[in-house]
């Protein structure tokens, strides 16, 4: 079902960009608020999902060329949380000293949030799992945090097939219709589940205190 007249579980009052970090051991802001990454490959479509998710045209630059950014990019929604940004991994024309640079700096933020509500990994429903996504749910599996799996570019396939191939993944990653989330950038479906998940994730932290 498309977003429009369903009510809002997210309406963004206030976004504001607080930074970026660069390296494991750089800058980043006070763990003051419960925060929630975004993670994916270069080419899975997150800058689009973000936008759409934050109803902003450009809030997360959408790139012609997968895997230009570099750092962590934290942003304050609503002076409620913190969505932070984690740099597209995967992207082969990215030298491997670059992608040895990102992976503790991935990892490292990951491990080190105490305040980390939870993460949005991002797969293309149009391909299996890569290498790299499986390491990456297993690291989350490993550090036991709460992690949403959104579906991108469902758009991309016909109804009936876009949701075969939603059932395939969750069978072959042992995955519930609880994590899982077809979304849409293009037409808005999903956007209200993703942005209900992420309000309960939100919530669920701020009541626990921490991770």
């Amino acid at each position: 079902m498309d977003e429009a007249g369903s009510p809002d579980p997210l309406v963004i009052r206030s976004l504001e960009f607080i930074g970026g970090m660069a390296a494991a051991d750089g800058w980043r802001p006070p763990t003051d608020f419960p925060e929630v990454a975004f993670a994916g490959r270069s080419n899975v479509g997150k800058s689009s999902l973000l936008n759409r998710l934050v109803r902003r045209k450009a809030f997360a630059r959408v790139s012609k060329t997968p895997g230009r950014t570099r750092e962590i990019n934290f942003f304050k929604v609503n002076d409620r949380f913190i969505l932070s940004d984690l740099p597209g991994y995967g992207y082969a024309k990215i030298s491997k000293e670059k992608k040895a640079d990102w992976r503790p700096l991935i990892e490292g933020y990951l491990k080190r949030t105490p305040t980390l509500a939870g993460v949005v990994q991002l797969l293309d429903i149009r391909r299996e799992p890569t290498e790299d996504d499986l390491a990456m749910l297993d690291f989350l599996a490993e550090i036991e945090v709460p992690t949403v799996i959104a579906l991108t570019k469902i758009d991309k396939l016909a109804r009936h097939v876009a949701a075969e191939r939603a059932d395939e993944i969750m069978k072959s990653l042992s995955l519930t219709r609880e994590q899982t989330i077809p979304f849409s950038a293009i037409s808005g479906e999903g956007r209200n589940e993703l942005a209900a998940a992420l309000v309960s994730l939100v919530e669920e932290s701020a009541a626990s205190g921490s991770r």
